[in-house]
This record gives C-alpha cells, structure tokens and sequence, in this order.
C-alpha cells in the first residue's frame, strides 16, 4: 500500500462532541435518506434501490428510534433548584418529594412538579404597593372592605396589615386546596377581625404586638387543620388609624385623654412629695410625745420620791424640817424678786419699808 493511500490517524474525522453537533448528524442523516442515499445513489443500482425503497426506508426507522431513545432517555432525570422541591406523581399518584439536584423519573409516567420553598410570600390587606423601591409607592384608595373594622367597643378602625408564609409541604400546596392565596386572605381576615372585634380601641393600640402574634397563631391553626401546606412566617400591622370622619374628634379624645393623663402624673408626683413629708412629721410628734410623756413620768417619779424623802424627815422632825423647807424655798424665791413688801398686820395700808435693789444699782 502506497503512503499516499494510508489515513493520517491525526486528520481522522471525529464524531460528535456536543449534543448540537449530534442533532445536526441527525439531521444530515434523515436528510441524506429521503434524498436516495446522497451521490452514490447516481445511475441504474441507485434507481433500483429507491424503487425497493428498502434501504431508505430502514435509516429512516434507524433514525427515529435513535431520536425516540435519545428523547426518553433525556426525559428521564430532571434537575430541581436549591430553593425548590419536586412533587412527583406516578400515573396520578404521588410518590415522592425530589430535593434540590439532579433526580430519576420514568418517562411519560411519572409527572413532575416544581415548588419554590424558600422564597417568602406576601399578602397585604387595606393597600396595595405599586412601586417598591427606596421610596415605594402605596395605594390605599378602593380597599375600604378590607380596612375597615369594628372593634369590641363600637369604634371603627381603619386596619392595614401584611401577612408573609412560605411553602413547608410542597404536595398539601398543590393538592389540598384550589386557590392557596385566597384561602391565606380569607383566613386572615377572618383571624384578625375576630380578636380586633374582641378588644377595645385603647388596647388595640396599646397592644399591636400582642394581636399581630395572636393573629399569626390563629392562622396558622386553621391552615394547618385544612392542611395547606403553608407555614406563617409573620403577620405585621401596619397603620392602626380611625377613619378619616372621625379623626379630628379622635384627636381631641386623645388631647383629652393626654391631659387626663398628666393631671393624673402631677397628683401622683405631689402625693409621693407631700405623703412621705407628711408621715415623716407625724413620726416626728409621735417621738416627740413618747419622749416627752417618759420625761414627765420620770419627773413626776423623782419628785415623788423626793416628797416621800421629806415626809419621812418630816415626820421625824416636824418643826427643823418645816424651817429648813421655808429657808431653801426663800432662797430660791428672793433673788428673783425686784421689790419686797412687808405687811404688818396692825398696818392698815402696804407701805415699803426697804429698797433691796437700790444698793444694788
């Protein structure tokens, strides 16, 4: 064999690298059979084979079961995105549910359904956003039915909330209930207006916290016993306002309200400065009184036993003891006194007899 007849092994002709390239082999090929075969079909043997038609027609079947195998070999895996879960039938039966990756399914039986698990939804009630953005846009007009609501009271109150879920069972989602949304509208509407129709306007204000948590858990009850599939992730309120009718008499309960309020402050304030003061003097007397009661008790106690002393003496010596009490009793009256007086009986009028402070001037 001449060098020139042999195939370079570097120049040999690959097949197809790529599934585009190998669609387009098979198209040749399909193309090449319905043409008779290409150039080597030319002369008598050509028309004596496309007049069989046999060999045409077996690349043709020969092409179609390549393309049928290719197909429901490519339908058979399916790929499920993080995020995502795939509920799969069988023959209208479900089977299981596929996570993220890449997963087997038997073609034309087993039916596949993709569900985003991860992305948060959201239902806004007494508004709409048109716009979300750094500055969103809001609608409140024509949501009136939504908004509007009587409290336990008799007040009405204009309420605006949103409610976020997620998906926690993808098949309950898709085939418990027809319309997950509305079911979620419906029940929030029914939760929230229940306890807002259960509380008072004062406390709903005071209080959003507390009813935007006991909303949520209602809620999620009710979908749970309908079997929804979907979990609550929040219930927000919004703007808790009364309607734009009444908001200047609103206004003026709420200036009185506030007023109320800081009477009330300033009389506590003047109680808690006054009362503490007040008990604080009355303590102070209380003492005072005990104090002074012990001292006139043990005064009375000394002097009567100084008496008791003076009467034993007394009685022991009457006249020594009676002279000795008028001496000490002079002695402790006469310095004090400025002017003395002696009265004689057979005197018929006071006349002073000694001027004791002259000498003394």
């Amino acid at each position: 064999m001449a060098w020139e007849d042999e195939q370079n092994p570097w120049g040999k002709k690959k097949g197809p690298q790529t599934p585009e390239e190998f669609i387009a082999v098979l198209i040749q090929k399909i193309k090449e059979a319905f043409s008779g075969g290409g150039s080597d079909g030319g002369g008598e043997g050509g028309a004596r084979r496309s007049s069989a038609g046999g060999p045409g027609l077996g690349k043709i079947l020969m092409v179609i079961g390549v393309i049928l195998v290719i197909s429901l070999a490519s339908s058979s895996f399916f790929t499920v995105k993080p995020g995502e879960e795939g509920v799969v039938l069988r023959l209208g039966k479900y089977l299981k549910t596929a996570g993220p990756g890449l997963n087997f399914k038997i073609p034309l039986v087993d039916e596949v359904t993709k569900v985003d698990v991860k992305t948060v939804r959201k239902e806004e009630f007494g508004f709409r956003t048109l716009q979300a953005a750094q500055r969103s846009q809001y609608a409140k007009q024509g949501y009136d039915d939504e908004s509007l609501m009587l409290t336990g009271d008799k007040n009405v109150i204009d309420f605006e909330w949103i409610v976020q879920y997620k998906i926690k069972d993808p098949f309950d989602y898709l085939y418990k209930i027809t319309n997950v949304r509305e079911a979620v509208r419906d029940i929030s509407e029914t939760s929230i207006r229940r306890h807002v129709g259960n509380m008072d306007f004062d406390y709903i204000l005071g209080n959003r916290q507390l009813l935007a948590s006991t909303t949520a858990k209602a809620m999620q009850e009710i979908l749970d016993r309908y079997e929804s599939g979907v979990y609550i992730v929040k219930v927000q309120l919004q703007d808790v306002n009364p309607p734009d009718p009444v908001k200047p008499a609103f206004n003026e309960v709420n200036e009185a309200d506030q007023d109320m309020k800081r009477l009330v402050n300033e009389a506590e304030e003047n109680y808690n400065r006054e009362i503490p003061r007040a008990r604080g003097r009355a303590k102070q007397v209380l003492e005072e009184a005990q104090g002074y009661a012990v001292q006139r008790v043990n005064k009375a106690k000394g002097e009567t036993s100084r008496f008791l002393d003076i009467l034993k003496e007394y009685n022991r010596a009457r006249d020594v003891t009676r002279k000795r009490m008028y001496l000490e009793t002079m002695q402790t009256v006469l310095p004090k006194v400025d002017e003395v007086f002696i009265v004689d009986e057979k005197q018929k009028g006071i006349l002073p007899l000694l001027n004791l402070n002259k000498g003394n001037q």
